[in-house]
C-alpha cells in the first residue's frame, strides 16, 4: 500500500478496533501453545512416557476446537468485545493455576484442557475485525488479524528462555501481563459492533451441517490447520527427543518452523487467488504427502529442519487455499462455515501430537507417525479429485477464480 492508501483504510473503519483483535489473536494463540513449548519441561518433571506426551500438547487443541462454536456464539450474541474481554479475563485462570498449583501432572492437563479458551479465540477476533470495516478492505482486514496466529512462534521462541530462568511454572505466571495489557487496550481503543440473533444463527448452524461441501471444507482445513497447530505443539518435543538438542535450541527450531508456517497462509491465498483454489490445494496435498513421508526418514539435524520448514509453509499455504474456496461456495453463510471448518481443524490438531506419541512409544521411532501424515494428506488429494468436478459443475466457475 502507498502512504495515501495506507492513510485512506486507516480511516475507513475502526483501526483501534482491528488492533484490538489483532492482538487479542496473537496473546491468544501465545498461550494456546504454551504448554507444547513448555513440553519439554514438564515433560522432564513428570517423567512423561511418549504417548504421554503427545496427549499433554494435544489437550489445548482439544479444548480450543471444543470452545470455538460456543465462543462465537457469543461474540454473535454478546458482542465481540464484551466476549473477547470476558475470554481474556477467563485466560488468566489456567494461567494462575499453571503458575501456582501445577504440581501434579493431572492439574496440567486441567490447565491444557482450560487454556482451549485461548484457543478459540479466532471465533471472535475474525468477526470481530470483520465487523470494524467495510467490505471492499475485507481482505487485508483479515489478513492482519489473522496474522495473529503469529503468537504460536512468540511462545516457540520465549517459552523455553523464561523456563530457564524462572522454571517452566513461572512462565505461566509471566504470560499474566500480556494478557493484561491486551485487556487495557480493549477498554480504551476497541468498539463494540452490532450483534446479531443468536437463535438464527444456531438454526443457521444446524442447517449448515447438512450442506456436504461444508464437511469437505473441514476434513481438508483439518489436514492443513491441524497438521499447522499440531506440529507447532510438539516440534519442541521432536527436536528434544529425536536430535538431542538443548531444550532451548529445540524452542529455536521450532520457532523458525512455525514462522514458515504462520506468514505463508497469506501466500497460499493469494495463490488461490491467482491460480484457482482447486488446482493450489491439488498441487500443496501432493507435495505436503511427499515433504512428510521424507521427514518420516528421520533424516539429519540439517535437513530435518530444511524440510520440516518447507513442510510447515506448505501447510500454511493450504491454510489460505481452503480459505479461498470457503467463502466462494458459502457466501452467505460465511460466519457460520468458518466456526465449523474451524472447530474441526482443531481437532485435527489434537489427533497428530497424540499420534506422533503414539508412534514414539509403540515403534521407538516417530517416523510412523509421519508417515500416517503423509497416507492423511495423500488421501485428501485422492478425495480432492474426487469431488472437484461435482464443485466445478455446481459452484466453482472461472470467473470468479476457483477452477483451471
Amino acid at each position: 500500500m502507498r502512504c495515501t492508501n495506507i492513510k485512506k483504510f486507516v480511516r475507513a473503519g475502526h483501526f483501534g478496533t482491528l488492533v484490538s483483535a489483532f492482538l487479542y489473536f496473537d496473546v491468544s494463540f501465545m498461550v494456546w501453545v504454551m504448554i507444547g513449548a513448555l513440553g519439554v519441561y514438564i515433560a522432564e518433571d513428570f517423567s512423561l512416557t511418549p504417548m504421554q506426551k503427545g496427549l499433554l500438547v494435544a489437550t489445548p487443541l482439544l479444548g480450543g476446537s471444543l470452545l470455538r462454536i460456543p465462543l462465537g456464539l457469543a461474540g454473535d450474541f454478546y458482542g465481540p468485545k464484551r466476549t473477547a474481554t470476558a475470554a481474556l479475563c477467563l485466560t488468566t485462570l489456567p494461567l494462575l493455576l499453571g503458575w501456582l498449583m501445577a504440581t501434579k501432572i493431572e492439574t496440567v492437563f486441567v490447565i491444557g484442557l482450560l487454556l482451549g479458551i485461548a484457543g478459540a479465540s479466532f471465533a471472535v477476533a475474525l468477526p470481530m475485525a470483520s465487523r470494524a470495516y467495510p467490505p471492499q478492505y475485507q481482505g487485508v482486514v483479515m489478513g492482519i488479524a489473522g496474522a495473529g496466529n503469529s503468537g504460536t512462534v512468540i511462545s516457540a521462541l520465549f517459552a523455553p528462555r523464561l523456563a530457564e530462568h524462572f522454571g517452566w511454572q513461572g512462565v505461566f505466571g509471566a504470560s499474566i501481563i500480556p494478557i493484561f495489557l491486551t485487556l487495557v487496550l480493549f477498554r480504551f481503543a476497541a468498539k463494540e459492533h452490532r450483534v446479531e440473533n443468536v437463535q438464527g444463527r444456531f438454526k443457521h448452524y444446524l442447517a449448515v451441517l447438512r450442506e456436504t461441501d461444508c464437511w469437505w471444507f473441514s476434513l481438508f482445513y483439518m489436514v492443513t490447520f491441524g497438521a499447522f497447530v499440531g506440529l507447532a505443539s510438539f516440534l519442541g518435543i521432536f527436536f528434544y527427543d529425536q536430535y538431542a538438542v538443548s531444550k532451548v535450541s529445540a524452542g529455536n527450531l521450532t520457532a523458525l518452523c512455525v514462522f514458515a508456517g504462520s506468514f505463508a497462509r497469506p501466500v497460499g491465498g493469494l495463490l488461490a487467488d491467482r491460480y484457482g483454489g482447486i488446482r493450489a490445494l491439488t498441487v500443496l496435498f501432493g507435495v505436503i504427502a511427499v515433504v512428510m513421508l521424507f521427514i518420516a526418514q528421520l533424516p539429519p539435524l540439517t535437513l530435518a529442519v530444511i524440510l520440516l520448514f518447507g513442510g510447515m509453509a506448505l501447510l500454511g499455504m493450504g491454510n489460505g487455499a481452503v480459505f479461498q474456496l470457503v467463502p466462494q461456495r458459502f457466501r452467505q453463510e460465511i460466519g457460520v462455515v468458518t466456526g465449523l471448518v474451524g472447530a474441526v481443524g482443531g481437532l485435527g490438531g489434537f489427533l497428530l501430537p497424540f499420534i506422533l506419541g503414539f508412534s514414539r512409544q509403540a515403534t521407538g521411532s516417530y517416523g510412523a507417525g509421519f508417515i500416517i501424515l503423509s497416507l492423511v494428506a495423500l488421501a485428501c488429494l485422492s478425495l480432492l479429485f474426487y469431488v472437484q468436478r461435482e464443485w466445478r459443475r455446481d459452484w466453482a466457475r472461472e470467473e470468479v477464480g476457483v477452477s483451471f
